[in-house]
């Protein structure tokens, strides 16, 4: 396992490190409203020297939730930075399967065989809906193919671990039954497209019930299909030529997936994700991921 910690990016004391390094820009570029910058600054001043207050209104829980974004991705791109292969060293093989042992110095984290991403800490588990959470983490991490994603329910993962130190068994059933909650399943093209609408993957999905969604997804787009927990689905995903979601670049690929309260997202939006420089098309395009996702501004 490769573990690191970026103790200086947080959501209370260090939220004006986050802005420091990820810039007012990268942060305001996440806001669904129409906020001057200098006002979003001040917002953040203010969570700085009152780090245990919570968003009262509805623009502070967006800008709050969009430091979380570049306090993830800042995270893990130090993780990735430093969970690298050894230049020159003969290395033993069995570390976890999202990670592929090299010598060249590169980085040992592969997305496309990441299959599960699990968020803890309070933005994450406290929203007040999954679906934030889980757009949260597929805006900072960016997931590419089949990634399954779950957040812990009510911030215990810390103090779990302590317990396992004494208890393994009752830490492992806890952490089954009441902490992870599973949000469901993203699956992702790892794509670079620029025409707006651009044609990315066809989908044929098989969902409980009898149930049978088929079409076309395109650039841009973010897709979201009831799929609860417990049920599963079968879906193929055939991409263009020079997408991948996994099985290689234009190559279909047949999965049985299972679901959760967010359900099963369909994430067209291109490999890096990149927003609009003007900021109605942005806050546009913004609102259309809400409002598929469910959540209402």
């Amino acid at each position: 396992f490769n573990r690191t910690v970026s103790a200086n990016l947080g959501m209370s004391y260090s939220i004006c490190n986050v802005l420091l390094e990820a810039g007012i820009g990268n942060i305001a570029r996440w806001l669904p409203l129409a906020i001057p910058t200098h006002e979003v600054k001040d917002r953040l001043r203010n969570k700085m020297i009152r780090p245990t207050t919570i968003p009262h209104t509805r623009e502070d829980l967006f800008v709050e939730q969009g430091v979380c974004r570049e306090a993830l991705r800042l995270a893990f791109v130090h993780h990735k930075q430093l969970a690298v292969g050894l230049k020159g060293v003969q290395q033993t093989r069995g570390i976890a399967d999202a990670f592929e042992q090299k010598s060249s110095g590169e980085s040992l984290v592969d997305m496309m065989r990441l299959g599960l991403i699990v968020g803890s800490g309070g933005v994450l588990s406290h929203a007040p809906d999954r679906a934030q959470a889980a757009l949260m983490m597929l805006d900072a991490y960016q997931p590419e193919g089949v990634t399954e994603l779950a957040v812990d329910s009510i911030f215990m993962m810390p103090q779990l671990g302590v317990l396992s130190a004494v208890h393994p068994q009752a830490a492992a059933q806890v952490f089954e039954r009441d902490c992870l909650i599973y949000l469901g399943i993203a699956i992702a093209p790892r794509c670079v497209a620029k025409r707006p609408d651009e044609e990315l993957a066809g989908y044929e999905l098989n969902l409980p019930g009898g149930r049978q969604e088929r079409g076309t997804l395109r650039l841009g787009q973010l897709r979201r299909f009831p799929l609860g927990i417990g049920e599963q689905a079968e879906v193929v995903i055939t991409p263009v030529r020079r997408c991948d979601v996994g099985a290689g670049p234009g190559k279909p690929l047949r999965r049985t997936v299972r679901g959760g309260v967010v359900g099963l997202i369909l994430d067209g939006r291109g490999r890096p994700l990149v927003l609009p420089e003007d900021d109605t098309a942005r806050i546009t395009l913004l609102k259309s991921w809400l409002d598929e996702l469910g959540i209402g501004i």
